[in-house]
């Protein structure tokens, strides 16, 4: 484009794009962006047939069997979960095949499905992320704090993992998936458990005290982690050490029709920020200090069985997290929400559902001289309505159709429809095809920022920021082939529009976020099991993505269609579970992801391994090794990132 030869053009993009950007990816970069202890049993205790019989509620908002869901979804299990030696919630992400992972140091993530793994210099904002029904998506960022998504993750049932648009149920910004993250009862976690981890990359101490009541129960837990800094390819620290600590709560009751179920969480930590500093629009390097995190929630729902076969469900949470990150800005940001489900009574063929969410947020952002968001005091809400149908056409023929109406202070009233169509044409084979609209709407990142944090700014916000939207068809197959292989695959098609981009204004002086690009992505997924022996399962994954974004007319970002390069080509994962004898199991997992183009990284080959030994029914001892074939860098510019060092770990499990 000619404004690219123009002197005074060249100048703002280079003087902006070290003025605007690197505070964005300061602030985005300091935004990192266990199971329940049991007896080692024998793998044909746990059947493939048994696998796709587990109730997931993620696509439906009610329970039932993996095999019959409509949608492409993976279930990351308890057993999985200890199996596989994850330390944190990230790392037990990397076991399902249709996310992408990628670490760029200690504590920052980018975790996508389908593509879109960090858009136009933000990070990913694309993927919902719930932990017991309470959001975790930030409405500062369009994103989720990964640092501060810490679980005991061996009082975690599931994680059900659904690729794909979700928007229906689940409201705006469930585009390209939904992560589930649903934790056991508290009557299954009676007793008493400690663990101690240490290794090469830190150590970490939990515990949990519980117990059973005539009607539910209840458990306390604990638990502190210590992180030490990791490396650049060129040997030179990393600094991105972080320790956190956390302590929760959760109670049950069922009372005949009733269930009453209330957990809370509270939580505190430090992280160092990765050089180099931030460069001022001075040309002054800013010295970058330690992000300090902290939030307190509180989550209570009700469930009662109708009498009539239907049912009610209410839910509400508090949520108050507070974020410093030195010296771009801090954050102070509370969320109360309420979410309301009626589902009816069967009416013939007809199983219908629907229900209301409500969500106010009191943001307050202490701005800086290097970025500022106005106003810096911001109230917000968020409301919606939606239905779903669920209709028998046959025995073996299930269309579902839905819809939802979600209104947001940036964009007004969002429209989000969907179809799907489910064929059991066997007992073992379904087929499954759907389509939908969801929107990902404006954050206060888009909408809100300026830079430098004092006028003249070169960064003048986002108002005229568009919701981005996404239209996805798909077509899938879950089902088993032969005994003991269970197989599942979905193609899909992601039609985008109003994506984010960033526009110099005609006279060369300020940049301002607009919606003048579009895209296109087509790719497949899938995933299978095989059970070799009683005591042997393998498991396999595969991904493959292609994706193209062109500008509309009157945009000037060239750096737009660079999205596409954040996203692998293909990744390739592959498990194997072994009972070696009663007690002694081995799980050693490959995955292999192809290059990213933009930043460039290589593409890498990564071995983890785990052994474990239950001594005793109240003694386990594992050992975890990480990336055994060598480090590897996995995500972001090359001065900037970590490479994944090899690291072993020893964990120690006492249950009482």
């Amino acid at each position: 484009m000619e404004f690219v030869h123009h002197p005074h053009a060249v100048a703002l993009i280079r003087t902006s794009r070290r003025a605007f950007l690197a505070p964005l990816a300061s602030l985005l970069l300091a935004a990192p962006v266990h199971a329940e202890y049991a007896d080692v049993r024998d793998m044909a205790d746990l059947s493939i047939e048994e696998l796709a019989s587990i109730q997931i509620t993620s696509v439906s908002k009610k329970p039932e069997p993996l095999g019959s869901a409509a949608a492409s979804v993976f279930v990351i299990t308890a057993d999985d979960l200890r199996r596989s030696g994850a330390h944190s919630v990230p790392e037990a992400l990397r076991l399902a095949p249709n996310l992408h992972v990628a670490q760029s140091n200690m504590a920052g993530y980018a975790i996508t499905a389908r593509g879109l793994n960090g858009s136009n210099n933000s990070a990913p904002n694309k993927l919902l992320v719930l932990i017991d029904g309470r959001s975790v998506y930030s409405p500062f960022f369009s994103g989720v704090f990964w640092d501060a998504q810490d679980l005991m993750l061996d009082d975690v049932e599931r994680i059900e993992v659904v690729s794909g648009p979700g928007g229906t149920l689940w409201g705006v910004n469930a585009v390209n998936g939904v992560i589930n993250i649903i934790t056991r009862t508290a009557a299954s976690t009676a007793g008493s458990l400690t663990t101690l981890e240490a290794g090469t990359r830190g150590a970490e101490v939990a515990f949990r005290q519980g117990g059973a009541t005539a009607h539910g129960g209840w458990r306390v837990y604990g638990k502190h982690l210590e992180r030490s800094h990791t490396e650049m390819a060129s040997g030179a620290r990393v600094n991105d050490a972080r320790h956190q600590s956390q302590v929760g709560f959760r109670a049950d009751w069922n009372l005949d029709a009733d269930r009453f179920t209330v957990n809370g969480n509270a939580y505190q930590g430090a992280a160092q920020q990765p050089e180099p500093g931030l460069i001022s629009v001075t040309g002054t390097s800013l010295k970058l200090g330690t992000v300090a995190t902290s939030g307190v929630n509180l989550t209570g729902s009700w469930m009662h069985r109708l009498a009539d076969g239907g049912s009610l469900s209410l839910q509400a949470y508090l949520d108050h997290t507070k974020r410093t990150v030195p010296p771009t800005f801090a954050e102070l940001l509370n969320i109360a929400d309420v979410q309301f489900q009626h589902s009816l009574r069967p009416m013939g063929q007809h199983r219908i559902a629907w229900g209301a969410n409500y969500r106010h947020s009191w943001d307050n952002v202490t701005n800086s001289g290097t970025i500022a968001f106005l106003p810096p005091e911001v109230e917000q809400d968020w409301a919606s309505l939606f239905a779903r149908d669920e209709i028998g056409l046959r025995d073996d023929l299930r269309l579902t159709i839905g819809a939802r109406i979600e209104r947001n202070d940036y964009t007004g009233n969002e429209f989000l429809p969907t179809m799907r169509l489910s064929w059991q044409a066997a007992p073992a084979h379904s087929f499954w095809a759907a389509a939908s609209r969801t929107v990902r709407a404006p954050s206060r990142l888009d909408a809100d920022a300026y830079i430098p944090g004092r006028p003249p700014y070169l960064l003048r916000g986002g108002l005229r920021v568009r919701s981005e939207v996404a239209k996805v068809f798909e077509l899938g197959y879950r089902g088993q082939p032969l005994p003991g292989l269970s197989y599942s695959a979905t193609l899909f098609h992601n039609d985008y529009d109003h994506l984010r981009t960033q526009e110099i204004d005609p006279g060369y002086t300020y940049i301002t976020f607009d919606s003048l690009m579009e895209g296109k992505a087509n790719g497949i997924e899938m995933w299978g099991s095989y059970q070799a022996t009683p005591a042997w399962r393998l498991s396999a994954g595969l991904t493959a993505l292609h994706q193209s974004m062109q500008l509309k007319p009157g945009s000037n970002d060239l750096a737009g269609p660079g999205t596409a390069g954040k996203d692998p080509s293909h990744t390739v994962q592959l498990r194997s579970t072994h009972i070696l004898a009663r007690g002694k199991e081995l799980e050693v997992a490959v995955r292999k992801v192809a290059a990213l183009e933009n930043p460039a990284v290589p593409g890498y080959t990564a071995v983890d391994a785990r052994f474990g030994w239950q001594v005793n029914p109240e003694f386990e001892v594992s050992v975890t090794a990480q990336n055994i074939n060598g480090d590897h860098a996995e995500y972001g510019p090359i001065a900037t990132r970590s490479e994944i060092p090899r690291s072993v770990a020893v964990r120690l499990v006492w249950g009482i």
